[in-house]
């Protein structure tokens, strides 16, 4: 289950990189919008003022999520769905995917089939974290493997669930699209807000967290979220008040080419 409040408490830092992505779109009057796993709705929201006279759609596949969204009042249409298991229906000019294709195994197939079913000169446009490799997630994956959550919580974990920005290139230049990837780290400066909460530990709970409160009852989430809090203070140090939590993220925006391709 996601919690909205959970994931807006970094709501600034979170959203830069979704401003940063849609800069690069150049879509003047596209007929219809899609934000793939629009998550609260804020951002799609921006998206029906950047193009006012489009159709433009926010799916998720969380139901609290899409709840936050629709109260919003904005002119955007929030349902809940599965990115999975959507479909192009032949109008859609411009499609973003924010932050949600690493929680899908096997996106790649699906970036290769919707740059086959989009029409010609639609733009496809994605980002992902790609900070799997970071003190952040080294940490969380070692907690995990400790005898106490050993068999439960570490399977719940992949190690690197998406490429670096060459390899999404690569796969969508053979799929018909013109192709600008790249990868920016932000350094986020996390303001100490008490002694005992240190703010990458309440980052990671909006976020990658998520699968390991589900697994555990209280007292084992009590005792997971400690022990990870530990090396995270180790890993993140204060200084001058506030934590510098580097965070690469992966970014693509592809271009359909003239010819759509068909699923084998």
């Amino acid at each position: 289950m996601w919690d909205p409040t959970t994931y807006l408490r970094f709501g600034d830092e979170r959203s830069r990189p979704f401003h940063d992505l849609v800069a690069r779109i150049p879509a003047e009057r596209p007929r219809a919008v899609v934000d793939l796993g629009c998550g609260p709705g804020q951002l799609t929201a921006t998206l029906a003022q950047r193009w006012p006279t489009s159709r433009v759609l926010g799916l998720d596949s969380s139901s609290e999520m899409i709840d936050r969204a629709a109260a919003l009042g904005t002119p955007v249409d929030f349902a809940v769905a599965d990115l999975r298991d959507w479909r192009p229906t032949g109008d859609e000019d411009v499609v973003v995917s924010n932050a949600a294709l690493q929680w899908v195994p096997g996106h790649q197939e699906l970036l290769r089939r919707w740059a086959g079913e989009l029409p010609a000169g639609a733009w496809l446009a994605m980002q992902v974290p790609g900070n799997f490799a970071a003190p952040s997630h080294l940490a969380l994956r070692e907690v995990a493997d400790q005898p106490a959550w050993r068999a439960g919580i570490a399977p719940l974990l992949r190690a690197d669930p998406v490429d670096d920005p060459a390899d999404y290139a690569a796969l969508l230049t053979a799929a018909g699209c013109a192709v600008d990837a790249w990868e920016t780290t932000y350094v986020h400066l996390l303001p100490v807000r008490t002694a005992a909460e240190h703010p990458v530990l309440t980052w990671m709970e909006g976020t990658a967290l998520r699968p390991v409160r589900a697994a555990l009852d209280a007292a084992g989430w009590s005792a997971f979220r400690a022990e990870l809090g530990v090396r995270l203070t180790a890993a993140y140090p204060v200084r001058q008040g506030q934590v510098y939590f580097p965070f690469r993220r992966v970014f693509v925006v592809a271009r359909t080419g003239d010819h759509a391709q068909e699923d084998p």
